[in-house]
């Protein structure tokens, strides 16, 4: 069964796939600041990222100490294949219907 995404679970998952394997809570919430203006608190991130883990649509995995967090791990992310589908199939249908709204939104 197809998942609908929210808005900001989309914007969690593009900031995944930009991120790459460098994604976890700290980088997400660095990203949605930086390309979507979004200020919100880690703990929506690391929410957001939970129920998308628990949905299938993210895997987590967890890195290798580190001594600049006193060797503990971090927990990263990854989009799973049904993730990138799930946001393809929501982006599209965004697409489909804005497709001819420029008039009126009065853009040139």
């Amino acid at each position: 069964m197809p998942f609908n995404l929210g808005e900001f679970e989309q914007l969690v998952l593009l900031s995944l796939l930009r991120l790459g394997r460098e994604g976890y809570g700290v980088t997400v919430r660095a990203e949605l600041l930086d390309h979507a203006h979004r200020d919100v608190s880690l703990g929506t991130v690391y929410k957001t990222l939970f129920r998308l883990e628990g949905k299938g649509l993210v895997l987590a995995h967890v890195g290798d100490p580190t001594p600049a967090r006193g060797g503990r791990r971090k927990k990263h992310y990854v989009v799973t294949a049904r993730g990138k589908h799930a946001l393809q199939r929501s982006m599209a249908s965004l697409r489909g219907l804005s497709r001819g709204l420029d008039p009126v939104w009065g853009a040139p």
